[in-house]
């Protein structure tokens, strides 16, 4: 049997195999709401083999968006979409269906990446002000204004209602954004997070928002739904997060009930220096893997069935998140599974369109 092809378990939540669509933003709603675009294309991607499909970042409040096509979870209108696009989803398929819970901070207000997604001021029809642990911008961007303790504290709320408004909608897994340079990586980096109260400073201080937000959504959530953290695993600087700190809040995430890590890696300074290459950030899932019980997924440039299938076989991650390479290839799934002998799930329509010499390739 594949381990790719193997079944598995994150927190109470069952799944076929060790595929995940990781988040990935299509800048494509209407004032947070789902568009045609958002049901054409989950659609597709719950139908592909993968047994999680993780909905793009949905931002907690409007200002969290990184764009103003960015989908949210802010109000109960959006919520009620989302809701019936699971039901409609559900219907053709038994992928299990996340969502990620985000702010992107002094990266938000951007404008849409195909037009360039340079900063936006306030004054831009599409901008807002920004806002960040410090008033430190992250490259050419505009100037973010820092937080105030009451609105550090109204931000984590934001935070909670979002995941209660996902239970709601029926995700079966919640994920918190705090990767990739946005508001709570923000506050997780010394880079920057320069703050001299009880949000900055030591480890304690810059994780205290993060695993405030993840203890009270798990307290609030129903067992039942899977709730986990994305974390960039470095910051790729000398003095940014670092690897030691990633399993350090790994170790309190799990202690707190979190259920899964999704290990990732910089976005937080145009300063970075990322050694890019096939299976690039896996050893940082690795590093984290042999620290914890928790499931880890790992991502990034894994584009091949045997490659994924190694990492799952050597004990690396537990789990393999396929990103642009299911957007190339929506079928990738069903592919690595002719590449590995093994079968897969698929809907009735498409039964009948395996190739001869893979006759059984379909449950």
């Amino acid at each position: 049997m594949s381990h790719l092809f193997s079944s598995a378990s994150i927190g109470q939540v069952s799944l076929e195999n060790r595929i995940i669509v990781p988040p990935m933003c299509q800048y494509s709603a209407d004032n947070g709401m789902p568009t045609p675009w958002h049901k054409a294309h989950y659609m597709n991607l719950a139908l592909s083999g993968a047994s999680l499909v993780i909905m793009e970042a949905s931002a907690v409040t409007p200002e969290g968006r990184i764009t103003h096509k960015d989908l949210g979870l802010w109000n109960d209108e959006q919520m009620a979409a989302m809701q019936q696009m699971l039901v409609d989803i559900r219907q053709y398929s038994n992928a299990r269906l996340g969502v990620q819970i985000a702010h992107a901070g002094r990266k938000a207000s951007t404008d849409l990446p195909w037009f360039g997604g340079k900063s936006l001021q306030a004054t831009d029809p599409h901008g807002w002000q920004t806002v960040a642990p410090s008033a430190l911008a992250f490259g050419d961007n505009y100037l973010p204004r820092e937080l105030t303790i009451e609105q550090i504290i109204e931000i984590k709320k934001q935070f909670i209602d979002a995941a209660k408004r996902a239970e709601q909608a029926g995700f079966d897994v919640i994920e918190i954004h705090a990767a990739h340079g946005y508001l709570l990586h923000e506050f997780l980096s010394p880079v920057s997070n320069q703050r001299q109260d009880e949000y900055g400073g030591s480890f304690e201080n810059r994780s205290r928002l993060l695993v405030n937000i993840f203890h009270e959504i798990r307290e609030t959530i129903s067992p039942n739904i899977a709730v986990g953290v994305r974390i960039s695993a470095t910051d790729w600087l000398e003095h940014g997060w670092s690897v030691p700190e990633s399993i350090e809040l790994t170790e309190i995430l799990e202690d707190l009930g979190c259920d899964y890590i999704h290990v990732s890696s910089g976005g937080l300074s145009a300063e970075q220096q990322i050694p890019l290459s096939p299976n690039y950030q896996v050893p940082l899932a690795q590093a984290i893997n042999e620290h914890t019980m928790m499931p880890v997924i790992a991502v990034g440039l894994i584009t091949e069935p045997l490659q994924a299938e190694a990492i799952l076989a050597t004990h690396q991650a537990d789990f393999v998140a396929i990103g642009r390479g299911i957007l190339f290839e929506p079928r990738w799934p069903w592919r690595a599974a002719c590449e590995l002998n093994q079968q897969v799930n698929v809907a009735p329509q498409y039964l009948r369109c395996a190739p001869h010499q893979f006759k059984n390739l379909f449950k």
